[in-house]
């Protein structure tokens, strides 16, 4: 710890904190709230984070909608949520007390930059009477600072204009919480250094106001004494703190090696996909090629063609970009050739809430396409696991020469936890060979190469990077006669190829492993999830279990095609709820797949579940 904050009094012990940065999308409390949960995980805490942006570009300074605000859960032990309340709320302005202290538990501590509470912004807010006043604040412990006007005054001897030196205020308020809740300074203090080290007069301002909230925890009586996390007990290794965009990069970065293939993005920029198209174009070194192109149906284009090539093809966008390249996906199942569809789901319909959170993408990943198109469709559960994930949706893309649909979302795209580094020599191989030779021979005899002679095992066509000597063939949209690849209109053949695709498609499902229980196999109740809900059903199923209730759960990785077992698994239970962040649809596919009563736990509001949803679905329905 810095000699600046240390004291006499021994810091109260805690086994989790809660907190939750609210502000102007101009205050910084995104990067406020990244700096507090570094330095945490550098600490060892585990941790999980709820990034909460404003749907809008740029919606009007002061007002509710502009609200971005950072949520971040540290703890000593293994936690997956960044949890249900703030035990501490950072309101930087009325707007942001108005738009979050719902959310705060009651009793807990508020912190107010009081200097923002003038008429003006009161107005733009939507109050009539000042909240510091009347009686909206009674109930919680609140801590009452000047944050902008002690910015301003610590800036001063420096020469920083107060127009500049006000926006240092969010590193008042790290420093202010980090006292509170004794964070290590010096990685903070590091960071502006190298973060702002072209601009002296930035980095001199940025220091001077978090020591001013160091200094100013440390005097005032206000914030009393200390609290201290403690770091957590992880399997050993070495730890990163890792989004979830990140990760899903690093793992197609990781698919490319393991399959010994270049790796192709095709990408137009498209929230909250973007950061995987920055993320890979710094990975040339890899043999990652990127190129931003001029639409969405123009990136997946570029993508299929890198396929072709013989290169891993992959594409990255949000559900208005699928929808879009929905007619290009359709020809990646008829030309049968791998390629990756990534989804960063957001809220929808149409450009809905760009930067909000939903999985209702489901039934266009399974049925967006025309005619009868079937892929695979892949789900990441967390953060780390986009990285998984990737390398999973790679595989059997390759594998069986098929475009596949990985699903993630933008609670995971954005939000954080500790990922330990993975054991490269640990990783699957999963590398394909390219035909390189003829693989027949014709009616003479001859060798000749046959596009759509198919692999026994997994009914996958080869695959020949054009050019290659001996190997021509043709490919596109019009329907190709078994074996030849000849262009065949005939119903016979039509019916063969529909056949065969849809039959490839569900044989994926022997290479998974037997569908996995989580909790009691006697229970009345399963829980079925997939994707992002992963984090607050296992919470939810903990503590229902440790309070001596009786529960399953079923976590599903793959949703197109279904495990084989499915069926069989969740017939033995009385009651099946399916927690998702849309209106039912894996439900729905539940339902119909296995003729069980299985109930929908529906969420569309642009934010994850809360633990608590999910266990009041489970006692619920638990007879």
């Amino acid at each position: 710890m810095s000699d600046t904050i240390d004291r006499v009094d021994t810091p109260e012990v805690i086994d989790r904190l809660i907190v939750r940065f609210a502000g102007d999308s101009g205050d910084g409390m995104q990067l406020t709230g990244d700096r507090f949960t570094t330095v945490s995980a550098s600490f060892g805490n585990d941790l999980s984070t709820l990034p909460d942006f404003p749907a809008e570009i740029r919606a009007p300074a002061g007002t509710v909608n502009g609200v971005s605000s950072f949520q971040v859960q540290i703890s000593d032990h293994d936690i997956t949520t960044p949890g249900d309340e703030p035990n501490v709320l950072v309101a930087m302005n009325p707007a942001a007390l108005k738009a979050d202290l719902h959310r705060l538990e009651r009793g807990g501590t508020l912190i107010i930059n009081t200097d923002a509470f003038d008429e003006r912004n009161l107005d733009k807010a939507g109050y009539t009477d000042s909240p510091l006043d009347d009686g909206t604040i009674d109930g919680y412990r609140v801590i009452r600072v000047p944050m902008t006007s002690i910015t301003k005054e610590a800036c001063a001897p420096l020469g920083v204009k107060p127009r500049d030196a006000e926006r240092s205020k969010n590193f008042f308020a790290l420093g202010l919480v980090s006292f509170m809740y004794s964070r290590p300074t010096e990685p903070t203090l590091e960071w502006i250094a190298e973060k702002f080290g072209s601009r002296e007069q930035v980095a001199a301002a940025n220091t001077a106001a978090f020591t001013a909230g160091l200094n100013y925890a440390e005097t005032t009586e206000a914030v009393g004494h200390r609290y201290e996390v403690r770091p957590a007990s992880l399997p050993a290794g070495e730890y990163t703190s890792i989004t979830g965009n990140t990760a899903l990069s690093w793992g197609l970065v990781a698919a490319g090696q393991l399959a010994k293939l270049p790796v192709t993005l095709g990408s137009y920029p498209i929230t909250p996909a973007s950061d995987i198209l920055h993320e890979l174009s710094k990975h040339k070194n890899f043999g990652v090629r990127t190129v931003q192109a001029e639409d969405e149906i123009a990136a997946v284009g570029v993508a299929l063609g890198a396929a072709f090539a013989g290169h891993l093809g992959v594409t990255t966008t949000s559900g208005p970009g699928v929808a879009l390249k929905s007619e290009t996906i359709s020809l990646a199942v008829s030309i049968e050739l791998p390629l990756l569809v990534i989804d960063i789901q957001r809220g929808g319909p149409s450009t809905g809430l760009p930067t909000k959170t939903e999985a209702s993408d489901l039934n266009l990943a399974i049925y967006g396409r025309h005619g009868e198109a079937p892929l695979p469709v892949v789900a990441a559960y967390s953060p780390a696991d986009c990285f998984d994930a990737a390398i999973e949706a790679a595989r059997i893309a390759l594998k069986y020469r098929t475009p596949v649909i990985l699903l993630s979302d933008g609670y995971l795209a954005n939000g954080s936890e500790p990922w330990c580094l993975p054991d490269v020599d640990g990783l699957p191989d999963i590398s394909v060979p390219f035909t390189a030779a003829p693989n027949d021979v014709d009616d003479d005899g001859q060798p000749v190469f046959h596009p759509y002679l198919r692999d026994p095992d997994t009914l996958a066509r080869p695959w020949a990077i054009p050019g290659t000597p001996g190997l021509m063939h043709r490919v596109g949209g019009l329907e190709k006669a078994d074996i030849t690849g000849n262009v065949n209109y005939t119903p016979e053949n039509h019916a063969k190829m529909g056949d065969l695709r849809a039959a490839k498609i569900a044989g994926i499902a022997a290479d998974y492993d037997p569908v996995e229980i989580t909790g009691d196999t006697d229970a009345s109740v399963c829980v079925v999830g997939w994707g992002s809900t992963w984090a607050a059903i296992d919470a939810a199923v903990q503590r229902r279990r440790r309070n001596g209730h009786k529960v399953a759960w079923v976590h599903l990785r793959h949703l197109n095609p279904l495990p084989n077992d499915l069926g069989d698994v969740l017939q033995r239970f009385d009651q099946v709820i399916v927690p998702e962040l849309n209106r039912g649809q894996l439900c729905n596919i539940l339902r119909a797949n296995y003729l069980i009563d299985a109930q929908p736990v529906s969420k569309v509001a642009g934010l994850p579940f809360t633990t608590r949803e999910i266990e009041d679905a489970i006692e619920e329905a638990t007879p």
